[in-house]
């Protein structure tokens, strides 16, 4: 059979290629993400509508044990540890902060902090302790004992471990955190919601929090509507499937950082827990 029966005219083959590449770019539509980054594979950032409105970041925990990402925590505007070094205080200033060959994929404020933008809790920033550890008990959302850290060591492994808990495995030289952040309550602890929760509760608020989750992954949540603590919590239980997570603060001080979705908080806060991109 002659060879010219399958040739197509030039101009056809053109416009069924460009036509071809044009669907391929086109995003799936799914009606429970409103947008999702990138790089799904190592991390990821989707805006969800059940079982209330919220933004959740997630990264692979395996993205961690390569050089090209990094989960760190950002206080002061310099290395120096005076007293007077000021806060960064907002994403802006630690935009503007980083290497050109750095980007910053998503942030979020890393916990409670006081007057002076300083954190009241724990606070470790690459092997140096900022804050010692807080075990005392006192009133606010920071002593609704039991609270934790979120903190992981030189290797990237992120770990959510209860106050005291962590108090032991520090002493006994278990622990060794390269990058920590001390909040409180506890959310999820061991595949239990904090005790102290009621799922009547009528206190509801913005609310933010981490969990390290079954299937390998860290997930950052901010909630997009008021919520109470068991709700915030049985999210990260049972949606989210996070055996282990922390709450990290609220109201006018819960703030995301996540282009990926279009947030972009002009809040101010104290110690900051971004996902770092280095390029080569």
């Amino acid at each position: 059979m002659p060879s010219s029966i399958f040739r197509f005219p030039y101009s056809l083959l053109a416009a069924a290629l460009v036509a071809l590449s044009i669907s391929a770019c086109q995003p799936t539509d799914d009606n429970n993400h409103d947008a999702i980054s990138s790089d799904g594979k190592n991390w990821s950032c989707q805006a969800q509508n059940t079982p209330f409105a919220y933004s959740v970041c997630r990264i692979d925990a395996k993205a961690l044990t390569d050089t090209r990402y990094s989960l760190q925590l950002f206080w002061q505007q310099s290395d120096s540890n005076a007293d007077n070094n000021q806060p960064l205080l907002t994403f802006d200033a630690l935009l503007a902060a980083l290497p050109s060959n750095q980007t910053l994929n998503f942030a979020m404020n890393a916990g409670m902090y006081n007057e002076n933008y300083a954190p009241i809790g724990y606070t470790v920033i690459e092997g140096r302790e900022r804050r010692a550890l807080n075990v005392k008990e006192g009133g606010g959302n920071f002593h609704l004992l039991p609270n934790g850290v979120m903190w992981w060591d030189k290797a990237g492994k992120v770990q959510i471990t209860e106050s005291k808990a962590l108090d032991s495995q520090l002493k006994n030289g278990e622990a060794q955190p390269w990058y920590a952040t001390q909040s409180g309550p506890m959310l999820v602890i061991n595949n239990e919601i904090h005790p102290q929760f009621k799922p009547d509760s009528s206190s509801l608020k913005l609310r933010n929090g981490a969990g390290v989750c079954s299937d390998g992954s860290i997930q950052f949540v901010n909630s997009e509507t008021p919520v109470s603590f068991y709700q915030f919590a049985a999210l990260f239980k049972d949606d989210l499937n996070c055996p282990n997570a922390l709450f990290l603060d609220g109201g006018i001080a819960s703030a995301l950082y996540a282009p990926s979705i279009d947030k972009h908080d002009k809040k101010e806060m104290g110690v900051i827990m971004g996902l770092i991109e280095t390029k080569n």
